[in-house]
């Protein structure tokens, strides 16, 4: 990881670090008590990060040319 070169950088890094570092299984054993109950927090908990890695990837083409993640935006 390097300084941060940009605010567009900072946010990247935040989501992209939310989404793979933080444990939910704390809330899960406290949501999902049943099978129906299991089954709407598994559908909440991918809506979730679906949601949070749409932000993080419209983030890839401000990110520094030379960070890994970079992505040339797409021209519509």
């Amino acid at each position: 990881m390097e300084r941060a070169q940009t605010v567009t950088h900072v946010e990247y890094e935040c989501l992209d670090w939310i989404l793979h570092n933080i444990d939910m299984s704390e809330l899960h054993e406290v949501m999902a008590t049943d099978e129906v109950s299991k089954k709407r927090f598994e559908t909440g908990i991918t809506n979730v990060a679906k949601l949070i890695s749409n932000l993080a990837d419209r983030r890839k083409h401000r990110l520094p040319k030379t960070h890994s993640d970079y992505k040339q935006k797409e021209d519509k």
